[in-house]
């Protein structure tokens, strides 16, 4: 999977808010003047489709917007669910992506709900996410992936304390759960699901050869 890049104004190539391909931008100013009424359109070559942009730092000196946010759609610069994650852990991870913006910590907290019903759905029901992860970890799910997702006892469930973390400590730190459970879906269902396609293309001598080898 490629790393999901995030949104940003100007820039000439990232994931698409539409169409969640990772792109060339074409970038066409709608408006341009002093006092924040720039307007910009960001054209997607995957898809052709348009998101409105409206430039908030203005440099005297370039004559230019330096930054911007998007307007239209309300984009979440958050990655697209991963095409093998179960129908339900998408409408909380969903959920999570349209909030994430406004509301890290309220996406943070649906993250990890969605954590908890992908651990269910791989068969785990341990009754903590620890647990969980760590029976999975015994499974064969990279190391990696259990320390990263430490963070989810930090940030979720309101473990966040006063002065730990800053507003965009949270929002990184939310940007990163949802890559995690993409991860933990390729790793635990796309993976194998397209190892045992291989396994099936192979010639039927083939496959009842291995199968008399391993005692099947």
């Amino acid at each position: 999977m490629h790393k999901h890049v995030a949104p940003v104004f100007k820039s000439s190539a990232f994931n698409c808010s539409h169409c969640g391909a990772f792109a060339k931008m074409h970038w066409h100013p709608m408006h341009s003047g002093v006092g924040g009424f720039g307007l910009f359109l960001s054209g997607c070559s995957h898809c052709n489709r348009l998101c409105c942009w409206k430039g908030i730092e203005w440099d005297d000196e370039e004559k230019v917007f330096t930054s911007g946010v998007m307007l239209i759609p309300d984009g979440s610069a958050a990655p697209m669910p991963h095409p093998d994650m179960p129908e339900s852990v998408q409408a909380d991870y969903q959920e999570a992506r349209d909030i994430v913006n406004r509301s890290p910590r309220g996406a943070a907290a649906l993250l990890r709900l969605s954590i908890q019903k992908l651990c269910v759905e791989l068969g785990e029901n341990k009754g903590s996410i620890d647990k969980d992860i760590k029976s999975l970890v015994e499974k064969g799910l990279p190391v990696g992936i259990q320390q990263a997702l430490d963070v989810v006892r930090v940030v979720g469930n309101n473990a966040v304390h006063p002065g730990e973390l800053t507003s965009d400590d949270i929002a990184e730190v939310s940007l990163s759960l949802f890559e995690l459970i993409n991860a933990i879906v390729e790793d635990r269902i796309a993976r194998p699901r397209a190892l045992e396609a291989l396994y099936l293309r192979l010639p039927e001598g083939a496959r009842n050869a291995i199968e008399k080898r391993d005692g099947k």
